[in-house]
């Protein structure tokens, strides 16, 4: 019994060895020169380990040999058959001992040399290693190198291309600066034939006249005025615009317009408030608000004449500061009003009347188209319910539609790019579209390209 337990152990203890130092070489043998430094050390601990088994298992051992020795002594007695086995037993117990410390010393020798294996490949990858990053290094400074002269001459370039646009702009601007001065000239030049114009009675009113036409044609259409028109039967007198008035029945009632501007007296009242004489300035108003006054009576004379013409008539003055002194007189536009039948209009607020009357011609014209209105709108809504079908049915095709297109996206396109996951894409865009035939069937040329671009 005692030699069965002695060859178990000792197999067992060589079984351990050997898986030891198999598992020991796979593992050298399965490192990479980049991960031994790392495990350099878990594999001396795990040697140190099994040397430690073994020399525990050593101790086992001996004291088991120690207690077969102490068994063979208390079976002296015994017969000598016990006693040849005991003494093989014996026997077995040192040989086995004796390939244990051969076995033992030759782990250590082999763990000896694969320690200054693993030294000398480590030394060799650390050598690697420090090349490949002096190499990196190296090749890292001249991208830098080349990316800081690449830069350089960017910036270079770009200030030249700044500086250059810079000097060309200053260039442009001085340029439009010397055609300013030009035209400022031309300007002056046309600023003193204004005063010439202006410093004769007759084309001062054609001034008037001529802005007063222009604010006609801009707002109302050419049959919805006229021109030089005698609005009062019998008379001679004719006034430079009436607008045309639209009326349920009968001709239109005309709207006299006469344009007016006392030159003399507003240039007076400017000169007098520029010197800053409230004397003169009062002075100079009172003589503008009499001028205004007898042009009134001149126009509610000349032009208004009831059913023929509206009851009232427009003094248009050209220059919106003519306009707000005569505003600005106390009383002055309703007693105009009240008098002579007469609204004073400047150029802003003429445009807005003449807007007011553009609107009431459109209302007019509504009114008068009001049956035929509710006919198309009869029509129309006896119409609707077809439309409103039709709606619906096209509606319904639509909805079809989306779901053959929606089943088609995303059955059949995803079975497609799943199918085609696998295949490499053509880099060159122009040969997938030629190899495919997709130029003559689509027609997209490079010009058609750049057409579409724009």
């Amino acid at each position: 019994m005692g030699s069965e337990l002695t060859v178990i152990l000792a197999v067992t203890v060589a079984a351990c060895l050997a898986a030891a130092v198999s598992a020991v070489l796979a593992l050298r043998a399965r490192v990479s020169a980049a991960e031994r430094a790392a495990s350099l050390a878990r594999v001396e601990d795990e040697l140190d380990r099994a040397l430690a088994a073994l020399d525990a298992m050593g101790r086992a051992t001996e004291r088991v040999a120690g207690a077969v020795a102490e068994a063979s002594r208390r079976a002296a007695a015994g017969d000598a058959l016990d006693q040849e086995r005991h003494d093989a037993t014996v026997r077995e117990l040192h040989r086995l001992g004796a390939q244990n410390d051969a076995f033992r010393r030759e782990t250590a020798e082999r763990l000896d040399k694969s320690r200054e294996a693993a030294d000398a490949r480590l030394g060799e990858v650390r050598a690697t290693v420090d090349r490949q990053l002096e190499a990196v290094r190296a090749d890292n400074e001249r991208q830098l190198e080349r990316m800081r002269a690449t830069v350089d001459e960017k910036l270079a370039q770009t200030l030249n291309d700044r500086l250059g646009a810079s000097f060309k702009q200053v260039s442009d601007q001085l340029e439009a600066v010397y055609r300013g001065l030009g035209d400022m000239r031309s300007v002056a030049a046309g600023v003193g034939d204004l005063k010439r114009v202006l410093g004769n009675v007759k084309t001062r009113g054609i001034l008037g006249e001529v802005q007063l036409g222009a604010i006609l044609a801009d707002i109302l259409a050419p049959d919805q005025y006229l021109e030089n028109v005698a609005t009062k039967p019998g008379s001679t007198e004719r006034v430079e615009f009436a607008v045309k008035l639209p009326v349920s029945e009968g001709d239109p009632v005309l709207l006299p317009i006469d344009a007016k501007f006392p030159g003399d007296t507003y240039e007076h009242l400017r000169d007098a408030v520029e010197s800053a004489d409230a004397d003169a300035v009062a002075a100079a108003r009172r003589a503008l608000e009499q001028v205004i006054r007898s042009e009134a009576r001149d126009i509610s004379t000349k032009y208004i004449s009831v059913p023929e013409t509206t009851g009232f008539a427009i003094m248009f003055l050209p220059f919106e500061g003519l306009y707000a002194e005569v505003v600005d007189r106390p009383g002055l536009v309703a007693s105009l009003q009240r008098d002579y039948q007469v609204n004073v209009a400047g150029p802003s607020t003429m445009a807005a009347m003449l807007n007011s009357l553009q609107m009431s011609y459109q209302t007019f014209a509504f009114q008068r188209q009001a049956d035929e209105i509710q006919k198309v709108l009869a029509a129309v809504k006896a119409e609707f319910p077809k439309y409103q079908g039709e709606l619906r049915r096209a509606l319904r095709q639509i909805e079809t539609a989306g779901r053959t297109v929606d089943g088609i996206i995303n059955t059949r396109t995803n079975v497609i790019e799943r199918k085609l996951r696998s295949v490499t894409a053509m880099e060159d865009e122009v040969e997938a579209a030629a190899t495919l035939g997709l130029d003559e069937a689509v027609g997209f040329g490079a010009g058609e390209h750049e057409d579409e671009e724009d």
